[in-house]
Formats: structure tokens, sequence, C-alpha cells
């Protein structure tokens, strides 16, 4: 190929063209983005390629251009990249940097699903939660975890029932735990039980409780947070979360659990007794083996740390 800016000029005086577009054209083909390019592609470049590609050169500056001045492109949130395409130039437009941190951002939030949590743990961090000798237990168990999940995703894990009094950090650190996951690539659901169980008895009038039901216990990772907060009926108790854990037990998918309630306390004064005030110990035996069997739990104490 002959020395690329002699012959821009000789193809550029060539043509008749008016005077502002010989201009722009000029700019283009002197860009030294463009020359780079063309000089570390000769070898399968065509050897009219400037004449032929004279378009996708001016294509490529202007929307570069553009770009860098931040002005309004073809391709909102995407900067144009030089090609080679059948031995000519072609634009390709890829993301900007700004674009895949969006985007990345966005799978980040897709692999955690929230139903009736919070918004603000989408912020939860472990490196900010607070590792007291209180806490330290559990965010090692946490950080244990997510280290054997993820070295082995396919293999039964025992996840955490993590129980003690109100604002220790109990969902918070649940969250952390999945953002966490999320971040190198695993999907996980956090649903609050007592909210849930309400969809749940609204979803009979719409025949819409089977597909919630195995939305949630088919869940790759699952998080109860709140587990023992408001009275229980009968059938949350036995035909929502029973068949939820019968499922995940008989899968080995990982659980989560939270509580005010310890393990012992769930059993005893909370699945045992329905809101009609029957006692039923072998239905809350029956819940409290799978429970036991896919999480161990782990006390947290400390003060309150929610906003009075």
């Amino acid at each position: 190929m002959e020395d690329i800016s002699k012959t821009m000029q000789e193809m550029m005086s060539k043509r008749h063209l008016n005077r502002n577009y010989r201009q722009l054209m000029d700019q283009a083909f002197a860009d030294l983005e463009v020359t780079a390019f063309i000089q570390a592609n000769q070898a399968d470049l065509a050897e009219d390629v400037l004449a032929r590609s004279a378009s996708k050169i001016y294509e490529f500056v202007t929307e570069r251009d553009k770009v860098r001045q931040g002005g309004q492109t073809f391709a909102t949130g995407y900067e144009p990249r030089l090609i080679v395409a059948n031995h000519l130039l072609d634009v390709a437009y890829v993301p900007t940097a700004a674009t895949m941190e969006k985007q990345a951002q966005q799978q980040l939030q897709r692999r955690v699903r929230a139903i009736a949590m919070p918004k603000d743990i989408r912020n939860a961090e472990l490196d900010n939660f607070d590792n007291d000798n209180d806490r330290m237990e559990a965010l090692m168990a946490a950080t244990e975890f997510i280290d054997n999940y993820e070295n082995s995703p396919h293999h039964r894990h025992q996840a955490l029932y993590l129980s003690g009094s109100f604002g220790v950090g109990k969902t918070y650190l649940l969250a952390a735990v999945a953002n966490q996951l999320a971040a190198d690539g695993f999907s996980s659901t956090l649903v609050h039980f007592p909210s849930f169980a309400v969809e749940m008895k609204n979803a009979i009038a719409k025949n819409g409780v089977g597909d919630k039901l195995d939305a949630i216990k088919k869940a790759p990772i699952l998080m109860i947070d709140d587990i023992g907060a408001d009275a229980m009926s009968a059938w949350v108790r036995d035909d929502v979360l029973g068949v939820i854990l019968e499922y995940r037990m008989q899968e080995e998918l990982p659980t989560f659990f939270s509580s005010n309630f310890s393990m012992a306390q769930l059993e005893n004064e909370h699945l045992r007794i329905s809101t009609r005030g029957d006692d039923e110990p072998l239905k809350a035996q029956r819940l409290m083996q799978r429970i036991r069997f896919l999480a161990r739990e782990i006390v947290m104490v400390g003060v309150n740390r929610r906003p009075q």
C-alpha cells in the first residue's frame, strides 16, 4: 500500500467537492487515530480502501468527536470503533465506559430479587458490616458460605439461620451476602416472609398461588427474612412455608433465615400454635427438621442500630 498521507491527498485533489466538504474530509483523513489504524491493518486492507471507505472514515471521526464533547451521537451510550470488514474500513459501535458501568449495575440488580424488602438493601456491603465481637461470628460464617458456594455451587451448602433482637444487623447481613454473590455472578432471592404471606393470601383469588410459590421455592439461593414476625395461619405454615422448605431440602438448595426467635423459640412459640389456637407440635417439629437441615443457627447480639 502506498504512503497513506500521500494517497489521501491525491484522492481528495481528484474529487470535485465543495470547499466545506473537502475541508471536513481532509480533517477526517488526517486524523491520527485513523491513519494509525490503517497502518496497523495494511495487510488486510484493499489497495483502494481510502476511496471506498471514505464515508466510514468520516462517520468514525465525527461520531467519536461527538462522544468526546458530550454531544448527541448516532447511538446514545455507544462510541465508534474502526474495524476491518471485507478488506475495507467499517464502523462498529461499542458501549462507552459509562454505559458498561450502568449495564453492570443493572446486571447486579437483576441477580438480587427482593420481595417486600427495604430499598436500602441494594447498598448493603460486607465491608460496611459492623464486625464487632457480637457480630464477628456471623460475618465469618457468611464469608465462609460465599467462598464455599462459589467454589462448588452444585454441591450442598448449609446456609445460616440468623437469630437475634431487633436492629442487630440480620437483614443487612443477608442483603450484603446477596449483593456479594451477585457481584460474583450468582443470583439470589430475598423475601420478607410476613409480607410474602399476605401476598400469597391475596393470590388465592387470582389463582396465582402456584406461580408465586414456584418462583420462591426454586430460587438458586433463598433468604427468608423475619420469619416468625407475625402470627402464621395453618395454611401459610403448611401449604406455603412447608412446601418451600420441603422442596429446598429435597433439592439441597441454600436457604438462609433471619428471625427474632431462636430456632427453639420458633418451634415452640410460633410454628407450634396456629392462629386458631391449635397446638400442633408434630407439624412444628417437621418444619424445624427442614430448617435445621438447610441452615445452622448463629445468634447475633448487640445494641439496636436502626434509626430511632
